[in-house]
């Protein structure tokens, strides 16, 4: 099974070099193109759910179709971290830019935007906290792609992904879905005692 699981997994160990464009240290597995079945899409994606489960710097994934999924997949998590984010801070700041109506903005504009701020996160919490592709983001930096020093591939334009500590970005988005969350309670307790 080991040999199996060797032959397929195509992991390149980088060296350490005095040339300063190569990148020190880090692994780098690429997902050839090869078709030879009619399995190959599958795989595929088992090499790179091994890559993934083995936690290496540099992902480089040459067929297209996979490619796009897992690109596809990553911008989907970017986006929902960007508006648990993006909505959250709205709904903090909003009811203090907009003047006050018979209906307060903390009321119109905040619980909306708190809502979709918690809502995001939570769905991200739910779908992607656990997912090992979250830890991953798509890059497209020609200069650190040149330092990959990758040799020999089929697809001109592979899609490339790079480990990320996403820990801070977690505590940011949960840290500002809790704050608007507060402020729901808040303003709806206000709005009720009014």
């Amino acid at each position: 099974m080991s040999i199996v699981f060797h032959g397929l997994l195509l992991k390149d160990r980088m060296s350490n070099s005095k040339n300063e464009d190569e990148v020190p240290s880090s692994t780098t597995t690429v997902i050839r193109e090869v078709y030879d079945g009619i399995n190959s899409q599958e795989r595929f994606e088992y090499e790179l759910e091994c890559a993934l489960e083995a936690k290496v710097d540099y992902i480089v994934i040459e067929p297209t179709k996979l490619g796009e999924e897992t690109s596809r997949w990553v911008r989907v998590g970017n986006c929902l971290h960007k508006t648990a984010v993006l909505s959250g801070l709205a709904s903090i700041f909003l009811p203090q830019i907009l003047p006050e109506g018979y209906i307060p903005p903390s009321i119109y504009a905040g619980v909306p935007t708190a809502v979709l701020s918690i809502s995001c996160a939570a769905l991200y919490g739910i779908s992607w906290q656990f997912d090992p592709c979250c830890k991953y983001q798509v890059t497209v930096n020609s200069r650190e792609l040149s330092r990959l020093n990758v040799q020999n591939l089929t697809n001109p334009s592979p899609v490339v992904l790079v480990r990320k500590d996403d820990k801070y970005r977690k505590t940011l988005h949960n840290c500002i879905a809790v704050a608007a969350g507060l402020m729901v309670v808040r303003a709806i307790d206000q709005f009720w005692r009014s």
